[in-house]
């Protein structure tokens, strides 16, 4: 996140903190350094008198002693590294974030990869895509809420994210993909499961089973600190172990993906990877039956756990779609005689 907040604050927080609060609205002329006028830039006009009263009354980091006037009104009296910026940066960031690449990805899978007549399954719910994107907008921020202290800690250089590919050499650059996975998997397979257990379930979790027959847009309908549980494994691994920045930014996007391919309703079987992979089909048996696939990426957690499921062809939901679909159409032909 750290990489992501820099970018932003290159681009366009930097601006934009510069006019929320600007350095103006704090100095006083005795503060001004003492330069000819032949060298400062034109002046620039300071906000509208309602934005430099509420702004004074902001509260700010200890300001220099003096400043060139010519920045008074193009810098931010908060710098990049102040906390209260920080956290609203990353705020804003997180939240810009997640709605593009749910909205890019879920859209993406349910116009390509979505098989559509799983809506006319009997238990796929009326309005039910438009249900599943609200859950989700509601969601965002209390995730992003809960999830802020690490992505503060993160810019704040308390994990082991680290930049140059020679600190820990290549081996371990190419070892570290694999181990995420396996780490953050086990770590969700437990919250997961943990997250089913009777005395939880009723309260967190069960909001995302409303979805029996999911479409890409359940990805993310979850109750917030249920989405926010889940993604602990993620946000805790760099702070126990050295992860490469740009790789970490590259999973954190590729998990989100996983968990919008995986639930597409999709019950393709007997591909050679079924019994490792833990992929859409067992997703979706997740969804129908409760208590079996637990995982996220493999199989083999369930396996240790006594609660996996092998997809099989006959407990593909699209057969029922597809006979509620022939049964409508039957009906209508009979309506039309």
């Amino acid at each position: 996140m750290d990489l992501v907040l820099g970018v932003a604050d290159e681009y366009l927080l930097d601006k934009a903190w510069a006019f929320v609060v600007p350095a103006s609205v704090f100095v006083t002329s005795s503060r001004v350094v003492n330069i000819s006028q032949s060298s400062l830039a034109p002046p620039i006009a300071l906000p509208a008198s309602w934005h430099h009263n509420l702004v004074s009354r902001l509260p700010h980091p200890p300001l220099p002693s003096t400043y060139d006037p010519s920045t008074l009104t193009t810098v931010s009296a908060w710098p990049r590294d102040y906390v209260p910026r920080q956290l609203i940066s990353l705020s804003v960031v997180t939240l810009i974030g997640i709605f593009c690449l749910y909205f890019l990805f879920a859209g993406l899978s349910y116009q390509y990869i979505f098989n559509h007549d799983m809506m006319n399954h009997p238990r796929f719910l009326k309005n039910q895509v438009k249900l599943e994107i609200q859950c989700s907008i509601r969601a965002f921020p209390g995730m992003t809420l809960l999830t802020l202290p690490w992505f503060q800690a993160e810019v704040r250089g308390y994990s082991k994210l680290y930049d140059s590919v020679d600190d820990y050499g290549l081996a371990y650059l190419l070892f570290s993909v694999p181990f995420f996975l396996v780490f953050t998997d086990y770590g969700i397979y437990w919250v997961h499961r943990t997250l089913h257990h009777p005395s939880i379930y009723k309260y967190v979790h069960k909001p995302h089973h409303r979805w029996l027959i999911p479409t890409p847009f359940a990805s993310h309908a979850f109750h917030p600190l249920d989405g926010y549980l889940q993604s602990v494994p993620y946000h805790l691994f760099i702070f126990l172990f050295p992860l490469h920045r740009w790789l970490y930014l590259g999973l954190f996007v590729f998990v989100n993906f996983w968990s919008i391919l995986i639930h597409d309703s999709d019950m393709i079987t007997g591909h050679v990877l079924e019994s490792v992979i833990n992929g859409p089909a067992h997703h979706t048996l997740h969804h129908l039956f409760f208590t079996v696939n637990y995982g996220q990426y493999f199989t083999w957690a369930d396996r240790w756990g006594g609660s996996y499921r092998q997809p099989a062809s006959e407990l593909d939901p699209l057969l029922d779609a597809l006979a509620a679909k022939e049964a409508k159409r039957k009906e209508a032909l009979g309506k039309e005689e």
